[in-house]
């Protein structure tokens, strides 16, 4: 892993922004490469002033972004079928394509948004997302949304531990856990918004004394 990350390290020195586009945009799609080893190592050489933070998090959330799209035009375009036996070979199977792909239809934004931030499945949620035909537009913002966040979580903590894997496990695991614990309070308050919206949109009719005439005046 250290011998990796300082590949990574020397190609995004020498390539500069494009490279950073160029990894996430892998690690977006379905292809097995973890935004871990690609972001740190970009933060830690905006700390020794070769890269630009705030251009590190910009570059690495357009390759996101594009690679979600790449996944998202993907399901339009091959279908469930073919992708449903694609994705077998990547652990992806039909009960949980439908399950997702049920979600998303009722619940897209928030969905797209959770989904970016929990780790095995921010690569695979824009397929069940394109199945849905979800709006692109909308899919487009809480997936930016949801890979800002994660991409600038990286970026920092590669500006201020450096390289050094051995820190940045324990720190990355906290990370997660913290993350998955303000996931947890976001949907929650999802679901009692939704719960209080619904509550307000009943009908007045639903009241047995609403829709009653008065009495008529002589």
């Amino acid at each position: 892993m250290e011998q990796l990350v300082a590949l990574i390290v020397a190609i995004v020195n020498k390539v500069g922004y494009p490279g950073l586009i160029v990894g996430m945009f892998l690690e977006s799609s379905f292809f097995p490469f973890p935004s871990e080893v690609i972001i740190p190592p970009a933060g830690y050489l905006a700390s020794q002033g070769k890269l630009s933070l705030g251009l590190v998090i910009l570059f690495g959330l357009l390759g996101s972004l594009l690679g979600a799209l790449f996944n998202y035009w993907l399901a339009l375009k091959l279908g469930r079928p073919l992708l449903l036996r694609l994705g077998r070979y990547f652990g992806l199977t039909a009960k949980g394509y439908a399950k997702a792909e049920g979600y998303l239809r009722r619940h897209g934004a928030i969905g797209t948004f959770v989904g970016r931030l929990i780790p095995g499945l921010r690569q695979y949620i824009s397929l069940p997302a394109g199945l849905a035909r979800m709006a692109l537009g909308q899919f487009a913002l809480f997936t930016a949304l949801g890979a800002g966040i994660w991409t600038a979580i990286l970026a920092y903590l590669g500006y201020f531990i450096g390289e050094n894997q051995a820190l940045l496990r324990p720190y990355l695991r906290e990370v997660t856990i913290y993350t998955a614990i303000g996931l947890a309070v976001i949907v929650l308050a999802y679901i009692l918004i939704l719960r209080l919206r619904r509550q307000r949109a009943r009908p007045a009719d639903s009241d047995p004394g609403a829709g009653r005439d008065g009495p008529e005046r002589e």
